[in-house]
């Protein structure tokens, strides 16, 4: 038995961590065709119940959000989306994968599936995309949750990130692969086997690489970035109810660039999770939930 298969299921790697759920939900894996492109999207629960449409971070994919998603789809409909170049939606024929052609690549999506008055939470560069698309979109969405990124980065954890996307991406086995997230998130081999699946491929000449587009993996590649005042523009226009979460352990996202935020965005509440870094979902999945139906319920 291959070892990947040893790896913890999600029901049984979610209890490990604490999450708190009544049934054994799983998504369906479903794909609709939108801004010229195919992309792949996870559904949870019940279309009749409150809608949250997930977005996630560079370099993950949309199971980057399970432990949060199954929690959530007893009370809410989830849809976790594949952004382009990522996980099982198209990569980029043009290689464009600008803040633009992801705005773009959201507006289509809404568009093509329909939906409205819904809740939007974004992680990372997931978490850019989703306020950038809220600052214009007024008066669509119900709540905004932007997950450990702002208008500013830091340095120290930027490089941690661009470094570890610049190894060899080309590994000969998955337990190669299993060894190097397990050291960079620090979770246990059970949790990272469960998990890795979903974010690499074994290719036809027997190597596994990373299932997201080599282009956002090599410096420069992703075309020119919106500068910080642009972004501190974007946040300015924000009208929703907003909750700005960071990692109690963060080397990306600064509590000073959070509280800035609180004072930019009319209504913002922000909230530090404890024992958690830029993963914020994945690492402290338990209060992260906590926080985000606190906020849900203050604004229902």
């Amino acid at each position: 038995m291959a070892s990947h298969s040893l790896g913890l299921t999600l029901h049984q790697a979610a209890r490990q961590k604490g999450v708190q759920f009544a049934r054994e939900n799983e998504p369906a894996d479903r794909n609709v065709q939108a801004n010229g492109m195919n992309f792949h999207y996870l559904e949870w629960g019940q279309p009749g119940n409150p809608l949250i449409v997930m977005l996630h971070g560079g370099s993950q994919q949309a199971h980057s959000w399970d432990f949060v998603s199954l929690a959530l789809s007893e009370e809410y409909h989830v849809i976790a989306m594949d952004q382009r170049g990522h996980g099982d939606s198209d990569w980029a024929s043009d290689g464009d994968y600008t803040l633009e052609a992801h705005q773009g690549d959201i507006d289509a999506f809404v568009a093509a599936l329909g939906l409205k008055g819904f809740h939007l939470i974004g992680h990372s560069m997931g978490g850019r995309n989703s306020y950038v698309w809220a600052s214009r979109n007024p008066g669509v969405l119900k709540s905004l949750v932007i997950v450990d990124t702002g208008p500013v980065a830091q340095s120290r954890g930027r490089n941690r990130i661009q470094n570890f996307r610049e190894l060899p991406d080309e590994l000969d086995s998955f337990e190669e692969f299993a060894d190097r997230v397990q050291e960079y998130t620090g979770r246990s081999r059970e949790q990272t086997l469960g998990a890795l699946k979903y974010s690499i491929r074994q290719r036809t000449d027997g190597k596994w690489s990373w299932k997201y587009d080599k282009l956002l993996r090599t410096p420069g590649r992703q075309g020119p970035a919106w500068s910080s005042e642009q972004l501190w523009e974007a946040v300015g226009k924000i009208t929703c109810p907003t909750l700005v979460v960071r990692g109690g352990d963060s080397d990306i996202f600064a509590d000073e660039t959070m509280r800035q935020m609180q004072q930019v965005i009319p209504t913002c509440d922000t909230v530090t999770v404890p024992n958690a870094g830029h993963l914020v979902a994945g690492d402290n999945p338990v209060d992260f939930l906590v926080a985000v139906r606190a906020f849900y319920n203050g604004i229902s």
